[in-house]
C-alpha cells in the first residue's frame, strides 16, 4: 500500500494510487447477472479528470462543498475523486432519506455542487423547500435523453478535454461533512479532515491489509462511514478492487462471492444476523448423519482456532462452507451497531472472521477492533493503533462513560459550537456509551448514557428528531425518549423509542388519540417508529425559554414509573 504519512490529502493519496497501479482493476460494477463496467486505475483516471476540469470551469475552487446522493456505483467514486482532485469538500448524503430530509441537509451543509441520481433528482424537484436550495451546479446521472432536468446538467456529458489543475490541501483542511443524524431536528454535520481519514486508513489496514488482487464487495451505501473507508479509501490506496452491486437481492450477493472471489465485505448487524439464520437453516436441513459430521468438524475447528485464526485449516475442515462464500473470503467487517456475541461466535467457529468493532462518525470510522489473538465475542476489541480510550468516572465494577482521543476525531459539528463543546471535552470525544476496559485491554460495552439508539441497520436515532412527526397531537405536551435512557439497562440490544404523553387536564388518553398516534407512527420509516406510549400525569419541567429539561424529566419518569407501564402501539 501507499505510505499515507507522505500525503497531505485524500486527493493527493488517490492521485498517487492511480499512478502506482495503472493496470490493476479498481472497480467492477454489476447488476444482477450483467456486469455493467470494469475499470482499471488508468481508466478510472481517464473518466474522472474530464469531470474535474468541467467542474473547475464551472467555478469549483478550493474549499467548495459538493454533495453526492447516489446508490452504490462507479459514478459515486469517480465524482468523489474529481471533487477531491479540485480541492473540494465532499458532502456524502444518504440516498435512502426522504427528499425533504435531503434538502434540509443540503441547505445546512451549504453545498454549491450536487451530483445526484436521476430518480432522486426528480424526487428533490417535487419536494417542499426545493426552490430554496442554494446549489449552483447540479449533475444528474443516468437521465434519459429526453428528460427535462430543470437547469441541471447530465453527468455523462459534463466533461472537458483540457487537463484539470490539481488543488493541494493540507492535513487539517476539511475533507468531508458527514451527517450522523439530525434529519428531523438538529442536523449533526461531522466535519472530518484529510488527516482524520488518512490516519484512520493507516490504522485499519495495519490489521486488515489490502493489496492488488484483493476484492471488496460493497453493499453498504458508500455514504456510510464504514463503506467510504473500507470500500473506497482503503482499497484504492492499496491497489485493490471494489465490486459494486446495483442490487441487494440475496441470491445475487451469494453469486457475487463466487463470481468475483470476494476477499472482504462490510455488513451491518442485521444483515450478518440474516446470514447466520440462513446458514443455520441449511445446516438443520441436512440429513442427520451429515449434520452430525458437520457439527463434529465445527467443534474441531473451534478447538484448533481458540488462540488464533487458522484460515487454511478452517477451509480444509469445512470446505463446503467456505466455498459458499467463494473460497477466498478472509473476513467480514461489521459495525454501525452492536452485534450479539453469539452471532460473532457462530461465524468464528466456521473459520469466518468477523472484524467486530466499535466506532462512530465523530471518530472517523472505528475506535476499537478485535485482533483475534485470541478471538473475544464478548468485547468490541482493543483500541486501534493511535487510539486512546479511557473510562470516565468508573463505578465499583469499572463501568463508566467511554472517552476517546486520537488524530481521527472530527474537528467540529458544522456551525454548532455548543454541541461540539458538549461532545469533545478537553480533546476527548464522549460518544455517550457506557463501557469497561478489561485486564486484557479489550473494551466491553454496557449501554448508552445519552438519549439515543442505534438500530441493527446502523442508523443513529436521536429521539428529539422524531418529535417533529408527532406535532399537532391534541395533548398538552409530549416527548420522545430511548427506553434504555429512562430505565438504564446494561445492554446494547433491544433498544426502543417511547412517546411520553401529558394529556390536557381532565382529558384522558382515548382510543381515538391512540389511533392518531399509531397513524403518525406508521408514516415514519420502520426504524424510526416508537414502540409504545407512556401517559405522564404532571407538567414537564421547562427552562426559562420553555424548552423541556430532558434530563430532569427522564429522571422523574425513571424513578416514578416501571418500564412495564409502556403501552404498545
Amino acid at each position: 500500500m501507499l505510505d499515507l504519512r507522505q500525503y497531505n490529502s485524500l486527493g493527493d493519496a488517490l492521485r498517487a494510487a492511480l499512478e502506482t497501479w495503472p493496470d490493476e482493476t479498481c472497480l467492477i460494477e454489476a447488476d444482477r447477472e450483467r456486469e455493467n463496467l470494469r475499470l482499471t486505475y488508468r481508466q478510472f483516471k481517464q473518466s474522472a479528470l474530464p469531470l474535474a476540469r468541467a467542474i473547475q470551469d464551472a467555478g469549483f475552487v478550493s474549499g467548495t462543498r459538493a454533495a453526492i446522493i447516489m446508490t452504490n456505483q462507479s459514478k459515486w467514486l469517480i465524482s468523489a475523486y474529481a471533487i477531491f482532485f479540485g480541492g473540494g469538500v465532499l458532502v456524502p448524503l444518504d440516498y435512502k432519506l426522504t427528499a425533504a430530509e435531503q434538502i434540509k441537509l443540503l441547505q445546512h451543509s451549504g453545498a454549491e455542487f450536487l451530483v445526484v441520481e436521476y430518480y432522486l433528482w426528480r424526487a428533490l424537484t417535487q419536494a417542499e423547500g426545493f426552490n430554496e436550495l442554494r446549489t449552483r451546479v447540479v449533475l444528474v446521472t443516468e437521465a434519459p435523453k429526453d428528460a427535462e432536468l430543470g437547469g441541471a446538467k447530465r453527468w455523462e456529458e459534463f466533461a472537458e478535454t483540457r487537463e484539470p489543475v490539481f488543488v493541494a490541501r493540507e492535513r487539517k483542511d476539511q475533507a468531508c461533512i458527514v451527517y450522523s443524524s439530525g434529519t428531523g431536528g438538529r442536523p449533526k454535520g461531522c466535519v472530518l479532515t484529510h488527516e482524520n481519514y488518512l490516519e484512520q486508513c493507516v490504522a485499519l489496514t495495519s490489521l486488515y491489509p489490502f493489496w492488488p488482487g484483493v476484492r471488496y464487495l460493497s453493499i453498504l451505501p458508500t455514504n456510510h462511514a464504514i463503506d467510504f473507508m473500507v470500500g473506497f479509501i482503503g482499497p484504492f490506496t492499496c491497489g485493490a478492487t471494489v465490486v459494486h452491486l446495483r442490487t441487494l437481492r440475496p441470491e445475487y450477493i451469494r453469486e457475487a462471492f463466487t463470481k468475483y472471489q470476494i476477499t472482504y465485505m462490510a455488513l451491518v448487524p442485521m444483515v450478518l444476523k440474516n446470514l447466520e439464520k440462513g446458514l443455520r437453516q441449511r445446516f438443520a436441513d441436512l440429513p442427520k448423519a451429515r449434520r452430525t459430521v458437520l457439527n463434529g468438524l465445527i467443534g474441531v475447528n473451534r478447538t484448533l482456532t481458540r488462540r488464533r485464526p487458522r484460515l487454511k485449516l478452517s477451509r480444509t475442515l469445512l470446505p463446503q462452507v467456505h466455498q459458499a462464500f467463494g473460497g477466498g473470503l478472509r473476513a467480514f467487517f461489521v459495525g454501525g451497531a452492536f452485534t450479539e456475541p453469539a452471532t460473532l461466535q457462530f461465524f468464528y467457529d466456521l473459520g469466518i472472521q468477523v472484524g467486530n468493532g466499535y466506532g462512530c462518525t465523530e471518530a472517523g470510522t472505528a475506535i476499537t477492533l478485535n485482533d483475534f489473538r485470541p478471538f473475544r465475542a464478548d468485547t468490541v476489541g482493543k483500541p486501534l493503533p493511535g487510539m486512546e480510550v479511557k473510562i470516565v468516572n468508573p463505578d465499583s465494577e469499572g463501568i463508566g462513560e467511554v472517552a476517546v482521543r486520537s488524530k481521527t476525531l472530527m474537528s467540529e459539528y458544522l456551525d454548532d459550537p455548543e454541541m461540539t463543546a458538549e461532545t469533545i471535552v478537553n480533546g476527548w470525544l464522549v460518544p455517550g456509551d457506557l463501557g469497561r476496559i478489561d485486564a486484557a485491554g479489550h473494551l466491553q460495552l454496557f449501554g448508552r448514557k445519552k438519549n439515543m439508539i442505534v438500530t441493527e441497520e446502523g442508523k443513529n436515532i436521536y429521539p428529539e428528531d422524531i418529535e417533529t412527526y408527532f406535532e399537532g397531537l391534541p395533548v398538552k405536551e409530549f416527548c420522545v425518549f430511548a427506553a434504555n435512557y429512562l430505565w438504564p439497562a446494561r445492554t446494547m440490544v433491544g433498544e426502543q423509542l417511547v412517546l411520553v404523553v401529558h394529556p390536557d387536564p381532565g382529558q384522558p388518553i382515548t382510543p381515538e388519540l391512540v389511533s392518531r398516534i399509531a397513524e403518525r407512527n406508521r408514516r415514519l420509516t420502520n426504524y424510526k417508529r416508537v414502540s409504545g406510549y407512556l401517559e405522564w400525569d404532571r407538567d414537564f419541567p421547562l427552562t426559562a425559554s420553555m424548552k423541556i429539561k430532558r434530563i430532569e424529566l427522564a429522571e422523574q419518569i425513571g424513578k416514578s414509573v416501571e418500564r412495564s407501564a409502556v403501552e404498545s402501539l
